[in-house]
């Protein structure tokens, strides 16, 4: 582990000694779960944005969104029967 610096606010400082010592663990631990938990959040935004910005590029028709594979497995099998929407879950 390499050991840095961070400068906080009294009332910021105040208030993770108090957390810490609710989650019985020292101030160290606590900033590391909290900036990997921050860090998660961000990833899982950033691909929520990325995928956003997809759909909204190339949307899809609701058939396909309801259906998905099973929809595209319909397709390429032209004998069988593409399933109805009521068949298919969101």
């Amino acid at each position: 582990m390499e050991t840095i610096q961070v400068v906080l606010d009294k009332k910021l400082l105040l208030a993770a000694d108090k957390a810490a010592r609710r989650m019985k663990a020292n101030r160290s631990a606590l900033v590391r779960d909290a900036l990997r938990e921050h860090l998660r959040r961000l990833e899982i935004r950033m691909k929520e944005n990325r995928d956003r910005e997809a759909y909204i590029k190339q949307p899809q028709d609701e058939t396909k969104r309801s259906c998905g594979r099973r929809w595209q497995r319909g397709r390429k099998n032209s004998s069988r029967r593409r399933p109805s929407l009521s068949f298919c879950f969101t």
